[in-house]
């Protein structure tokens, strides 16, 4: 299944007042924990039950380490880590500073590796995805390995590998 894309609008004129366009994620629905955890059944020896529960209290534990001010890595998956986004103005002085003036996010960022000369070699979620604008669909190849391009907007006809 490949990632679908649309063209969108920004909604930000830039420098010269022009609205650009750029390719935007299309979803096509939303995999829930029980999918997640019927998925996992089938490529391991454990039940769906066992795995939800896994999932489940994989959950509360990365809660609470993110809670405790840690960040949390998984191996081949990826890391995740608070950050404030400022809601309201910035103050003068230091001893003013609040957390109502922000926002607490999470931020993930999927694992990778790096080649010996530094340069990034593999996003783990990202490697191997293949984009295909949703109004070029039919001209998607049935073979996986055929597509071509980047991934980067409207190259080869729309399509494109990641990674």
């Amino acid at each position: 299944m490949p990632v679908i894309y649309k063209p969108k609008r920004s909604t930000i004129a830039n420098k010269s007042g022009k609205k650009l366009y750029h390719p935007a994620v299309v979803l096509t629905g939303n995999v829930d924990t029980e999918r997640i955890a019927e998925e996992i059944a089938e490529l391991s020896s454990l039940s769906k039950g066992d795995t939800k529960n896994v999932i489940d209290n994989l959950v509360i534990v990365v809660r609470r380490h993110l809670q405790g001010s840690e960040s949390v890595t998984l191996d081949g998956f990826g890391s995740f880590r608070y950050t404030m986004k400022t809601v309201k103005g910035g103050v003068e002085a230091a001893e003013d500073v609040s957390a109502s003036q922000s926002q607490l996010m999470v931020r993930f960022v999927p694992a990778s590796s790096r080649n010996p000369d530094g340069s990034m070699a593999t996003r783990s979620l990202v490697t191997g995805a293949r984009c295909v604008r949703f109004d070029h669909m039919e001209e998607v190849p049935a073979e996986p390995g055929n597509e071509g391009g980047t991934g980067q907007g409207g190259q080869g006809g729309g399509e494109g590998t990641l990674g």
